[in-house]
């Protein structure tokens, strides 16, 4: 099944445009409890009120030996009928990139990948020929430092850099398998790269703890029929209690989130 008819089941499944990030850090977490039995009970209380869930592999890395075990193990914990983003901001020259999208389609299982685009087509292409998987290329991040690079104007167009890494993958996307990764924080940018790039999934992080305005992602990120954003929010969902009731509380803090989501889709209708 291609990625982005297993993300728009998962959602119309769920009524739910909300995305997990699975991003644990030991030291946040209940005593005595492993990084796996976290995001088992983070997954097992959240799974019917997802579209995806989002696994930032700086997270598993950090755990050393354990990395890709604790990966594995947490993916296979997700159900089947809902996708997985493995958000690893890979971006290499060609033959690198291919092992690094091996590891991550062949080897781990992930259902799309975020890729960064700065090396150029050749550099996204190995994970663009995997035809049936997603790959969200960063295109207008979250962070504030995000503005160094990609903010700034082109000469020739005068148009800023991230627009022109969207049109970039537009002319790359020719198994449909593309998506951009567009933050929350930066709404004018998002509602830019959603008016010049209709149909194209857009993965939204900076909701929650990075201040990005969740009314104006819903308006500015769907596409027109309400769908195709996948609104991420990490720490405020896996960290609403730190306590032995973190389960309990992830998924309250999941299902308001989903239902704050879909009284601003209403809106729209």
């Amino acid at each position: 099944m291609k990625f982005i008819d297993k993300l728009l089941r998962a959602s119309r499944k769920n009524n739910s445009l909300v995305c997990v990030g699975l991003d644990p850090d030991p030291r946040l977490l209940p005593e005595n409890t492993s990084v796996f039995e976290f995001n088992k009970a983070i997954i097992d209380a959240t799974a019917d009120l997802v579209c995806a869930y989002k696994l930032n592999f700086a997270f598993y890395e950090a755990l050393g030996i354990e990395c890709f075990d604790t990966l594995k193990y947490s993916l296979n914990r997700i159900p089947e009928d809902i996708a997985v983003i493995g958000d690893a901001k890979r971006g290499d020259i060609g033959n690198t990139a291919r092992t690094y999208a091996e590891a991550i389609f062949d080897q781990l299982g992930f259902d799309a990948a975020t890729v960064n685009p700065y090396l150029g087509y050749d550099s996204a292409e190995p994970f663009l020929e995997y035809e049936d998987k997603g790959v969200f290329i960063l295109c207008r991040t979250s962070n504030p430092g995000s503005a160094d690079f990609q903010s700034l104007r082109l000469r020739d167009s005068g148009s800023p850099l991230f627009e022109l890494v969207a049109h970039k993958a537009g002319e790359w996307n020719k198994y449909g398998n593309i998506g951009l990764v567009v933050g929350a924080t930066y709404p004018e940018e998002l509602k830019l790269i959603r008016q010049q790039h209709p149909d194209m999934p857009l993965l939204i992080p900076g909701i929650g703890a990075q201040g990005g305005d969740l009314e104006k992602a819903v308006r500015y990120g769907t596409d027109a029929d309400g769908k195709k954003a996948i609104i991420n929010s990490s720490r405020q969902i896996i960290y609403a209690s730190r306590g032995i009731n973190f389960a309990p509380a992830a998924r309250q803090a999941t299902a308001e989130l989903r239902d704050r989501i879909n009284r601003f889709r209403s809106k729209q209708g």
